[in-house]
């Protein structure tokens, strides 16, 4: 297999991972969870499984000096916690599909953001992304008929949004000095470190492991115990993933792999329809595909912003 097709193959496992891990998430909220618990049950895990592989690979990476301690930390918090808090917060009063794509303008935000804050040129070809992924956001939200949606979950996906655009922009620099997999290691123990601190372990919600959890949608009528789903959400939805994407990033361009990703709302609302049964009515499936046209267009001329 050529090398570029095996590292796109990563990409896109990478996304379908990260897409499916919605289902059990959501399962689990459902179970008794609070979006933040699992959040933290997640990262904490997820950053055991990557500090032993890291330390293995390359333990020396992991020292850091002072002037790194600011940008690990708002890493750590903001793009780790919080994004990950805020999804789950999200996708727990919406479809998982409209929270993935609002989830995904995250490249517009960075946009505007180096326009009128670096104040950097930005091409005709951004704007015509910018324009068209608003239009499909109304269409997604439905302005026309009042908020049809959550309101509180439309704001925690926005806010999320926000916070993964921060990600990538913190991500951007220390990955430059750090490395992708030491980079994120260093974020996951941070965040799993904030997260011990403002939530104790003491008070964590461990009946969640022995409780038996009703599935729902294709499987309704079955029930698998919370500590499989919360397994499944550190490793296959946490670790594995981010293990793809981090191999799929050694072989393929950042514009390349960041396209790719996009695939990971297109799943979603695929894996959502099929094992849940969530439903979008068709100006809600054209306003989706609407801003996946205008984030691609976005994501090409950030490029070569």
């Amino acid at each position: 297999m050529p090398k570029n097709i095996r590292h796109e193959a990563y990409l896109i496992l990478g996304a379908f991972f990260f897409a499916l891990n919605s289902v059990p998430a959501k399962l689990v909220m459902e179970g008794g969870i609070s979006a933040f618990r699992l959040t933290q049950i997640r990262i904490t895990g997820a950053a055991l499984l990557m500090f032993i592989y890291v330390f293995i690979r390359n333990r020396k990476g992991l020292r850091i000096t002072k002037s790194e301690i600011p940008s690990l930390l708002a890493f750590g918090i903001i793009g780790f916690a919080v994004v990950n808090g805020l999804y789950f917060s999200a996708i727990a009063r919406l479809n998982v599909s409209i929270a993935l794509i609002i989830e995904f303008t995250a490249p517009i935000w960075i946009v505007l953001w180096m326009r009128f804050i670096k104040k950097k040129n930005v091409s005709k070809l951004m704007w015509w992304g910018l324009t068209i992924g608003f239009t499909g956001l109304l269409l997604v939200g439905q302005v026309w008929r009042g908020l049809t949606l959550d309101g509180l979950g439309l704001i925690y996906a926005f806010v999320d949004a926000f916070a993964l655009a921060l990600y990538f922009v913190v991500g951007e620099k220390l990955v430059k000095a750090k490395g992708s997999e030491v980079t994120m290691v260093l974020g996951f123990g941070v965040s799993a470190a904030f997260f011990a601190i403002v939530m104790p372990w003491w008070n964590f919600p461990f009946e969640v492991f022995s409780k038996s959890i009703e599935l729902t949608g294709r499987f309704a009528g079955n029930s698998l115990p919370g500590w499989l789903l919360v397994l499944w959400v550190i490793i296959g939805g946490t670790a594995v993933p981010y293990f793809l994407v981090l191999t799929g990033l050694k072989g393929l361009s950042a514009a390349t792999s960041s396209v790719i990703g996009m695939l990971e709302p297109v799943f979603g609302g695929v894996l959502a329809w099929f094992f849940l049964f969530e439903k979008l009515s068709l100006a809600q499936f054209i306003g989706g595909c609407v801003v996946l046209i205008g984030i691609y267009l976005a994501d090409r001329a950030r490029t070569s912003v």
